[in-house]
């Protein structure tokens, strides 16, 4: 496996992965009504557009491995970790540790005091055990469904 800076080719897989992994990850926390107002099939081709030009814009990390795009993160200059997804095969493997270290490198290059996060239901565990402390729980609405997440921070040193 190898982590590398995103490239603008890496988008379609990205968009790909991050639908699979909602629907199957995510399903064990969210209805399926939720999973589906969380990533809609419909807005696949937009989100390629849009996800092309916010992860250009961002701090952006993708893990491959033979070609395959298996996980991928990004990060605002600002210190937000917007995305981490890693593919629904690939888990538990500290993919996503490894781009947390990487970003949180990029964090303190940048001189940032905290990064922040909204984080999944699912994710929770993961970013309190890498330091994040919940700040709320947030009801945020999609499609005019409400999905619960929690807002997340951690201090850089």
């Amino acid at each position: 496996m190898e982590i590398r800076k995103f490239i603008h080719s890496d988008t379609s897989q990205i968009v790909t992965l991050f639908y699979e992994t909602v629907h199957t990850i995510n399903a064990r926390d969210y209805s399926l009504e939720q999973l589906e107002a969380w990533a809609p099939k419909d807005e696949k081709e937009a989100k390629i557009v849009n996800w092309k030009e916010s992860l250009s814009h961002n701090i952006t990390y993708v893990a491959e491995t033979n070609g395959k795009i298996i996980g991928f993160s990004d990060m605002t200059a600002t210190g937000y970790l917007d995305r981490l997804y890693i593919h629904k095969d690939f888990q538990g493997q500290g993919i996503a540790s490894a781009f947390i270290q990487i970003l949180e490198r990029e964090a303190k290059s940048l001189k940032l005091d905290e990064m922040s996060t909204d984080a999944s239901i699912t994710a929770k565990s993961f970013f309190e055990r890498h330091g994040y402390q919940t700040i709320q729980s947030q009801s945020v609405e999609r499609r005019g469904v409400l999905l619960v997440n929690f807002k997340m921070v951690k201090k850089i040193e």
